[in-house]
């Protein structure tokens, strides 16, 4: 008889934007006359810049061709791309990153999810509250974790981020093995500095820990005081693993590409003791479980570091800024707390309550979607966050809807 793994049963109903696109499709049918507008779900809304299409257009003809046509390509990532990605992204900023130790993989959300497959199921795993709902969830499926309680997992560690550490939290006094860290954070929008990343780098050193560094979004940073990645961090390659990805940076949602960085220094003990490879092991189940990103879609990215991608990829960028910068404005002059909004599209938003209530509220009054904050995790109770990932005009009337309603002061 054929069994579910147990581990599922303690997730809880549903995955959170699961829950935000339901509830909304339900109003929606509800209400067919009304106009939503979206400033939940993180999905971009710009078109491809011109010469990524361009790129990809040609790379599709490549395979329409029986000299330039390509199968299977390297489970890791093509060279091109992985040079590009080394030299543009990381040793342009003084980090010590090479091609052989970069991996193109199809999104950062399953790269995030699926290292955790490297590590023993009693690993102490540490983690930020609120946080991105997929490094959670993939450890409870994978059995590190008791039942949910009181709005937290037994088993893991969490670190509350409030607005009294800046969303940024410190080291815990306890032992952890893995680290989970996102900057800027994805929900709350915080930046974490160099001296901040630099504790976490030591810590890390000290107890033998390994951060997963989460940087999807840190093209949005534009502070050249912030570093943009872990490893800026002297010391960070032996204790650091980096995602990264190009959903936000150049509107890959649909297109689906990201990478991940695994030093060859990282390492950590086996069955006896001794140091394995984290850049062996990553690769090993790669090769395993993934056949690679398309040719087009690979081609499509390196176009990214082009003169002219940059360009555009830049210009997108500072249009989201812009509307996260509309937002966070409306929201202070409303007399509503709020954090993120200038290195990060999403705004962390203090409307007190329960999460849930002021999303129905927000939804059912103003017709506008964002995500509550409790879906974060225990510190997100009482917090929404609105994403900047829409069109301008879009954005404006969804501000004027909600400044007519009662919810700062």
């Amino acid at each position: 008889m054929v069994r579910i793994n147990d581990n599922y049963a303690k997730l809880q109903s549903s995955y959170l934007f699961t829950t935000v696109s339901r509830k909304t499709a339900a109003f929606h049918e509800a209400h067919p006359e009304r106009e939503i507008i979206r400033l939940g779900i993180g999905d971009v809304t710009l078109p491809l810049p011109r010469s990524i299409v361009r790129a990809f257009r040609e790379a599709v003809d490549e395979m329409g061709e029986g000299p330039t046509f390509r199968g299977y390509g390297p489970e890791q990532g093509y060279e091109f791309l992985r040079k590009l990605i080394a030299e543009r992204d990381f040793q342009a900023r003084g980090a010590r990153i090479d091609a052989a130790e970069v991996f193109v993989s199809d999104g950062a959300k399953s790269d995030t999810a699926n290292i955790q497959e490297l590590f023993a199921l009693d690993v102490r795993v540490a983690l930020p509250d609120p946080v991105y709902p997929v490094y959670v969830d993939t450890n409870v499926m994978a059995g590190r974790t008791g039942a949910f309680r009181a709005g937290r997992y037994e088993g893991l560690c969490y670190l509350d981020a409030t607005e009294a550490n800046g969303y940024v939290p410190e080291p815990p006094e306890d032992e952890v093995d893995v680290i989970y860290l996102c900057f800027p954070n994805n929900p709350t929008g915080a930046t974490a500095s160099r001296a901040q990343l630099e504790r976490w780098v030591a810590y890390a050193r000290e107890h033998r820990s390994l951060i997963l560094f989460d940087a999807a979004y840190e093209a949005f940073i534009r502070d050249e005081s912030l570093p943009r990645s872990i490893f800026e961090i002297p010391g960070a390659k032996e204790v650091a693993i980096e995602f990264r990805s190009f959903s936000k940076t150049a509107g890959f949602t649909g297109t689906r590409c990201a990478y991940t960085v695994v030093p060859r220094e990282c390492a950590a003990p086996g069955p006896d003791g001794a140091p394995v490879s984290l850049h062996e092991l990553w690769s090993r189940r790669q090769t395993t479980k993934f056949n690679g990103v398309s040719y087009p879609v690979q081609r499509a990215a390196a176009a990214v570091y082009s003169e002219e991608g940059s360009r555009e990829t830049r210009a997108h960028l500072d249009y989201y800024l812009a509307n996260a910068k509309l937002i966070r404005a409306k929201l202070v002059e409303l007399g509503v707390p709020c954090s993120g909004g200038e290195s990060s599209p999403y705004v962390w938003a203090r409307v007190g309550g329960d999460s849930w209530a002021f999303f129905d509220r927000l939804l059912g009054e103003a017709g506008v979607v964002c995500t509550p904050g409790s879906g974060f995790g225990l510190c997100g109770e009482g917090y929404v966050r609105f994403s900047a990932f829409n069109e301008r005009g879009k954005v404006e009337a969804a501000l004027d809807r909600i400044g007519s309603m009662a919810i700062g002061g």
